[in-house]
């Protein structure tokens, strides 16, 4: 099964509307890392994220890799950083060193939310399915038993109001696809 790891900014982005529950539309095992959580104190994301974790819709785990370095040199940093750490898994999974990394199904085996631009296209560029805070509302939308294609409307918006501020383009481009 895939798993996919979940940033900060899609947890305090989601979690600051109340709605970090979207998450479970992915048919996934949804990664909350300690790195993450720990970056995750703003309220009431924090509380909403722990809340998710504690319903069983998240585990939150240590990324323990030999990747560490590769994935700062591939970011251009000296210290392991959130970003360098999401990276870590999808390394491992790419050199066939992760848990059913070596399946033969077509879809990748690892997936990324995140709204760090840098951090998607390098993940993608690594084979990684990735998507942001939007696409997580557009995800859950195609499933109706999460959300109809008003209230994930609404959500967008909530999410816009409270800091996430998009371009026109992109707030076009959630919503048109709602």
């Amino acid at each position: 099964m895939t798993r996919i790891y979940v940033g900060p900014g899609p947890l305090v982005d989601l979690g600051t509307v109340g709605e970090t529950n979207l998450l479970g539309a992915f048919d996934s095992d949804i990664v909350v890392p300690e790195i993450v959580a720990r970056d995750v104190s703003t309220e009431p994301a924090k509380t909403n994220m722990e809340k998710f974790v504690h319903d069983g819709g998240a585990t939150r785990q240590e990324i323990e890799t030999d990747h560490g370095e590769r994935a700062m040199d591939i970011l251009g940093v000296e210290n392991p950083v959130v970003e360098s750490r999401l990276l870590e898994p999808l390394l491992a999974t790419r050199d066939g060193e992760a848990p059913g990394a070596n399946t033969s199904d077509d879809e990748p085996m690892v997936g990324l939310v995140t709204d760090d631009r840098r951090l998607r296209t390098v993940a993608e560029g690594l084979g990684a399915t990735v998507t942001g805070t939007f696409g997580v509302v557009v995800r859950a939308t195609g499933e109706d038993k999460y959300l109809k294609t008003t209230q994930a409307k609404r959500i967008v918006r909530r999410i816009d109001s409270h800091g996430l501020h998009l371009t026109g383009e992109l707030r076009a481009q959630a919503i048109g696809d709602l």
